[in-house]
């Protein structure tokens, strides 16, 4: 590291779990972020802060008026701008000396093929159980640790699925493709603006542990939030035999 890096990333150089090795390993990684909205605000921010050498935001969609409430990465002078874009700016200004590529658009499987083979660590901070599949089935393929937030209303959830370790579970586990879903949107449900920072900021943390190496992660580990009581609830999930995705039958 040099000299500006030292003092920048001070405070987790002094942090024994990370010291300088760890450091170096954050500033070497590529971290892939899905989503640039309420999750991927916090995801995006923290993790160019950190020193994450280049991080990928992909989002198809444009900055509007209501996402405002909550989607901290964006501001009024971006309304009407690609969310990406915007999401590339607000990092740049905190920490210019990485690289953030955005992409606008939609995260499909033949995009997903591309991306998450670049990729040290993916975060799923999209909407959607379409695309939060095709993600899933991408990290599986190509082996790639992925940590997963969602959050609605006032209820909030994380869970990493690394498909390196033989006892993880991948998302398709905990939630199979073939189950009928009903679609919750932040539009028509309505979500608690500070919902979505405190579970993008813990995605952001699962995401500087996979690659430091610090701590122990939340694989296998569905934590869900309410954020009415502020109550914390785990449950600790294992890989599926019979899983489409990672299961031994497939």
């Amino acid at each position: 590291m040099t000299d500006e890096e030292l003092l920048r990333y001070s405070r987790h150089v002094l942090l024994n779990e990370i010291g300088i090795e760890g450091q170096d390993k954050i500033l070497g990684s590529h971290a892939l972020i899905i989503g640039a909205g309420g999750l991927g605000s916090p995801v995006a921010l923290y993790l160019g802060s950190a020193g994450v050498g280049h991080i990928t935001v992909v989002d198809n969609d444009t900055v509007d008026m209501t996402n405002l409430q909550r989607q901290i990465i964006h501001n009024m002078a971006r309304v009407g701008q690609a969310k990406a874009l915007s999401a590339q700016t607000s990092i740049g200004a905190i920490n210019p000396t990485i690289c953030v590529t955005p992409v606008v658009a939609r995260a499909d499987a033949a995009l997903l093929e591309t991306l998450v083979a670049q990729a040290d660590v993916v975060l799923d901070c999209c909407d959607n159980f379409t695309t939060r599949h095709a993600i899933n089935a991408a990290c599986v393929k190509h082996r790639k640790p992925l940590v997963s937030g969602a959050a609605i209303r006032f209820d909030g959830q994380i869970c990493v699925y690394d498909p390196r370790d033989a006892e993880s579970p991948c998302y398709a586990c905990v939630f199979p493709p073939d189950t009928t879903f009903e679609e919750t949107r932040c539009a028509t449900m309505g979500v608690f603006a500070p919902l979505v920072g405190i579970i993008g900021s813990m995605q952001a943390a699962e995401a500087l542990k996979l690659i430091s190496g610090a701590g122990r992660p939340l694989t296998g580990r569905l934590l869900m939030l309410d954020g009415r009581s502020m109550e914390f609830t785990e449950v600790r999930i294992g890989r599926q035999s019979s899983c489409t995705v990672c299961g031994t039958s497939h």
